[in-house]
């Protein structure tokens, strides 16, 4: 290989990575976008943490040879979709569909996957919402429709992927068959515990909504001079409130 062909194929090499990592700042500004429209609008906040990585050209190399994938960019661009990858971090499961949803309704969008692991999990207990997605990332001179993958999990979810991340790294993706079982054990708990956590962010919902009823039926009765309102409209309403208890 010459000069300028090796110069040509750095340069290709350059392009190829700046591409995902531009594809990542792009899903990054969607999802912060929906975070702040959240946090300024809404009552709750889907979205507890979002972070961002682009894969290593030795990691994609990894994986390539492993899928059996040709060591050419073009080969791999179209077959290694997760070079570029997201996390979202969410407080509730409930609150992963809500983002999932939003995220398929954005129109620069193409999900040509989702992969729910929360309601099919992995052999291993892992649990998590993916996303495969394609977006446009607009060059100098052309644009390229670049893959990427959302992964979208609770905070608990989260904890138990890094430790089952770690051991897998220790052991070089060879856990021992006890320590696997532990895992398979603490992912089932993981599960509860979403579940409970759920159950009681619905209740705290509901008793709030609840005293701002009776708060509003409170000073309606308290001002009905100012609205000159019926005293058995009034008692009608109250009445209704107090049925369901």
């Amino acid at each position: 290989m010459d000069v300028q062909q090796w110069e040509r194929l750095k340069q290709e090499i350059v392009r190829f990575m700046m591409t995902y990592k531009f594809a990542v700042e792009e899903l990054r500004t969607k999802i912060e976008i929906l975070r702040q429209e959240f946090h300024y609008i809404h009552d709750h906040n889907p979205i507890e943490q979002i972070t961002c990585r682009v894969k290593s050209p030795e990691s994609i190399l990894q994986k390539a040879r492993r899928k059996g994938v040709p060591l050419s960019l073009p080969a791999i661009r179209e077959n290694i979709r997760d070079i570029a990858g997201v996390r979202i971090i969410c407080a509730f499961v409930s609150d992963i569909y809500r983002v999932s949803e939003m995220l398929q309704k954005q129109s620069d969008l193409h999900i040509a996957e989702c992969k729910d692991y929360i309601q099919n999990p992995k052999p291993n207990g892992y649990r998590s919402l993916h996303l495969i997605v394609q977006l446009p990332v607009f060059m100098s001179d052309h644009t390229e429709k670049v893959w990427a993958e959302i992964q979208i999990r609770t905070i608990a979810m989260d904890f138990w992927a890094s430790l089952e991340h770690k051991l897998n790294y220790k052991y070089n993706y060879q856990i021992p068959e006890p320590l696997l079982n532990e895992l398979r054990a603490a992912a089932e708990s993981i599960a509860a515990l979403d579940a409970k956590m759920e159950k009681i962010n619905r209740q705290a919902n509901h008793f709030k909504a609840t005293l701002q009823t009776d708060d509003a039926l409170q000073e309606l009765w308290l001002n009905n001079q100012r609205y000159h309102l019926p005293k058995e409209f009034l008692s009608m309403l109250l009445n209704l409130d107090n049925s369901r208890e």
